[in-house]
Parts: C-alpha cells; sequence; structure tokens
C-alpha cells in the first residue's frame, strides 16, 4: 500500500521507541470527554477492544472520579514479522475532580461498543428562599 509519508521524520513507528514510551502513550491516548446536563456530570471514553472487567471506575479520596485499566499487547510468535505498530498497550488512568454538586453515591457506569459512560448525578440546586417583607407606614 503506498504511504505518502513514509520515510518521513515523523512517521517512526512504534517498534522503535522503548516500552516504557508506548505506556505512556497509552495513558495519554485515553480521550475522555466530559458535559454537563441538568441533571448530572456524563463522562464518556473510548476504550476500543477493551472489556468491561479490564475497567475500573472509582470515587476517592471524596470526589475524585479515576477511570483506570490496562490495554494487553498481543501476544507475540517467534516468526512475526510486523510492519508497522500503531496501538498503543499498557496501563491507562485519568482523574477528575467533581464539583461539590456530585451525588458521588449515585454514581453509576455502563460499557457498550468499546464506549464507557459514566454518570455522576448532581444535586437539585437549592433555590433561595424568597420572604416577603410587609412595608409598614
Amino acid at each position: 500500500m503506498f504511504d505518502p509519508f513514509e520515510g518521513f521524520p515523523f512517521t517512526q513507528t512504534l517498534a522503535n521507541v522503548p516500552s516504557s514510551a508506548r505506556e505512556t502513550a497509552a495513558i495519554a491516548n485515553t480521550r475522555i470527554d466530559w458535559k454537563e446536563i441538568p441533571e448530572a456530570h456524563i463522562f464518556k471514553a473510548d476504550l476500543p477492544g477493551l472489556k468491561k472487567e479490564e475497567v475500573k471506575v472509582e470515587v476517592e479520596d471524596g470526589r475524585v472520579l479515576q477511570i483506570s485499566g490496562e490495554r494487553r499487547k498481543e501476544e507475540e510468535e517467534k516468526n512475526d514479522k510486523w510492519h508497522r505498530v500503531e496501538r498503543s498497550s499498557g496501563k491507562f488512568m485519568r482523574r477528575f475532580r467533581l464539583p461539590e454538586n456530585a451525588k458521588i453515591d449515585q454514581v453509576k457506569a455502563s460499557m457498550e461498543n468499546g464506549v464507557l459512560i459514566v454518570v455522576v448525578p448532581k444535586q437539585e440546586e437549592k433555590k433561595p428562599e424568597v420572604k416577603a417583607i410587609d412595608i409598614s407606614g
């Protein structure tokens, strides 16, 4: 297959990169979106090829959401000849400090088609109580 960038210095494969750097890449490449809707904070992480048993979702230190896991390296056969290694392997971990209004005891997580979804419900905002005061005179 024709690769128009073949031979350029920025296209080196990970085969020449030390395994420790590839593991760092796994941490950095775990992309997570965080959006807030009126009733919850929603986190979505792309974790292709991982099973739910290989991922951990935890709340620690009060209000820190931690998503971690490990993408295992494929078994290599002695006669395998690799042409390109671009998928990273190794451990990954992302941490997010949750806001004060997060209901950390009601966090739910699900995983479907390689996408982890974590829903952190929010406490209802207490509307300030307004008391009308009669004006005398």
